[in-house]
Formats: C-alpha cells, structure tokens, sequence
C-alpha cells in the first residue's frame, strides 16, 4: 500500500472521530506494511485534554509490540501533529510520520521542529486538500 493509501485509513478514523462530535483527526500505525493501530481523537468522549489521536495510536500500537519503540513504525495522522504529540512521538522514536494537512496555529513545526526524533523521516501534505477540507467542514458546522 501507499502512503496515500494509509492516510485514507487515518482519514476514517478523523470521519469516525467528526460523526462522535470529536475534532476529526484520524491516525494509523503501520509496522512491515500492516496496520498495528488505528485511533481518532477522544477529548470529549474522555474528557482528557491529551488523548489526541496520536497519543492513543502510539499507546495502542506499543501495546500491539510489547514495547514502547516504535522505530521500524510510521505514523500516518491528518493533521500535523502538535507540540505534546509531536514530543510522545519523539520518544517513541517513530521511523517515520506522514501527515496531511499543516497546521499553522498548533502544528509541532511553527513551536517545536526538533521535537521528533533525529532520526525519524517526515513527510508532509499527504492528501492534504482532503485532511483539510475535513477539519474546516466540521468547524464550519459547529459554528
């Protein structure tokens, strides 16, 4: 599968997310191109301001291993991630995160750009008129 490919499945956790009345951000973990975790955000359902997508991706998918590196693992999200996120991804060690649309007021990149891993590959925009187009829909119906 392709990197479009697996931001389409993060993309149906971030619609699960929107029809639960959570911001709809979706990610998926994928080790030796199997999908190991799948999460969407769950602020509100949880009422916990951390359980952002990411977060629980990267629990789930330590879980899935039995251990906490995540380094032969990519991170496919549909937003950039933000500082906390992008500082529990840091420590994972992610090989790779794939996200879609930037986020200009929250994003990682803008506040904290060496908050991932050294060695950790990025790659940005994947799908990104489509991750938006989500994130600026949902908005536009909460208003």
């Amino acid at each position: 599968m392709t990197d479009q490919d697996y931001m389409r499945r993060a993309l149906q956790e971030a619609e699960a997310a929107a029809r639960e009345g959570e911001v709809p951000v979706g990610a998926v973990v994928v080790c030796r191109d199997r999908i190991i975790a799948r999460a969407h955000n769950l602020t509100e359902t949880l009422h916990d301001v951390t359980a952002h997508a990411e977060m629980q991706a990267v629990t789930a998918a330590a879980n899935a291993l039995g251990g906490k590196y995540l380094d032969q693992c990519t991170l496919y999200v549909t937003v950039e991630p933000c500082v906390m996120c992008a500082g529990a991804l840091g420590w994972a060690q992610l090989e790779r995160v794939v996200y879609g649309a930037a986020d200009e007021k929250r994003g990682y990149s803008r506040f904290a750009p060496d908050a991932l891993h050294p060695k950790t590959d990025v790659t940005a925009g994947v799908l990104a008129d489509e991750c938006a187009a989500l994130m600026k829909d949902f908005f536009k119906r909460r208003r």
